[in-house]
């Protein structure tokens, strides 16, 4: 088979997802565990992103500058600093963590 026609597939079954998911009575998407539930499945969709763009590297695990930023970024986010201030932060402290020589 080829690449275009498993994207296809992909894209049918995402939209059919999509309409199953009108089928679902309101009863359980007002249900307070379910949306608790959403959420922290997203919380932890989103932790899986970051370690995985953070610690690999094709099939390898890496420690490299990109730790150091993601490490500054949540110090920033901890200490409540604005969006762009934490993304400004995290570039800044990768750039000096490469021009060290480090990663």
């Amino acid at each position: 088979m080829s690449l275009w026609l498993w994207v296809l597939i992909a894209a049918l079954v995402c939209v059919a997802l999509k309409l199953v998911g009108y089928l679902v009575p309101t009863e359980v998407l007002e249900n307070r565990r379910m949306a608790h539930t959403a959420a922290m499945v997203t919380c932890a969709l989103l932790a899986a992103l970051v370690v995985t763009q953070t610690f690999a590297e094709g099939t390898a695990l890496v420690i490299d500058a990109r730790l150091v930023a993601v490490a500054v970024a949540a110090g920033a986010l901890w200490l409540r600093a604005p969006f762009i201030v934490v993304v400004i932060l995290g570039a800044a402290a990768a750039a000096a963590v490469r021009a060290l020589g480090w990663g």
